[in-house]
């Protein structure tokens, strides 16, 4: 009895593991945004509205939203974002279960762990400066105002920005597994759970408008 239950559970993981495999390596298909796209269009906001960063900042969303209609919330709607011992504020964009799009950043500085996903993120900075090195080196790398930061799948950096920063943050791969790294530290340690609740509301909200518009 024990050894068939064991060949179940097997051959039902082995069979997910297939469909993930299939899935992934075909996970381009579902992408609808472009990070050199997103890119252009944070520069030119920061062009028009450099000494307005409340202006800058909706305008960026206003641009998408033209771009990609249906597919991103020009409300804005901010919650903390705790995770790898770094904490910021973000409004969620976009979200579904393959891309994220969303404004994150801080007025008083942070300093952390990327984290490490099966994902690209793209940080795209808008305001301030965001610093980044990989183990072993000995100078950091300063990313500034229209510049992209490539966290490249399955990598992890330490960084920090100091004083202040807005970003424009894009992440193109399995959002899912990227969830309890960004929500562990609300649970375990901020024990945070308005914040938890309203990451939730957030993000469940346009997971399910995506999916609607048959975008997964």
């Amino acid at each position: 009895m024990a050894a068939s239950c064991l060949v179940k559970i097997l051959t039902i993981f082995t069979l997910l593991a297939a469909i993930f495999v299939g899935l992934d390596r075909n996970r381009e298909r579902f992408f609808i945004f472009d990070q050199n796209v997103l890119q252009e269009i944070a520069q030119k906001n920061i062009e028009l509205y450099k000494n307005d960063t409340n202006l800058m900042i909706q305008n960026v969303a206003y641009d998408l939203e033209k771009k990609y209609p249906g597919h991103i919330s020009v409300k804005q709607d901010w919650v903390f974002n705790n995770a790898g011992g770094a904490m910021g504020t973000m409004w969620i964009l976009h979200a579904s279960i393959t891309e994220y799009v969303i404004i994150f950043g801080t007025p008083v500085g942070t300093e952390g762990h990327t984290g490490r996903y099966l994902c690209d993120d793209y940080f795209i900075i808008l305001e301030g400066e965001q610093w980044a090195a990989n183990p072993g080196d000995l100078k950091r790398t300063v990313y500034k105002p229209g510049e992209m930061h490539l966290l490249a799948r399955g990598q992890a950096q330490h960084y920090k920005i100091p004083e202040h920063a807005w970003a424009l943050e894009y992440a193109r791969g399995w959002i899912p597994t990227m969830l309890h790294f960004g929500l562990s530290d609300m649970i375990f340690s901020t024990v945070d759970f308005i914040s938890l609740f309203h990451t939730f509301r957030m993000y469940g909200g346009c997971l399910i408008r995506e999916l609607i518009q048959g975008k997964i």
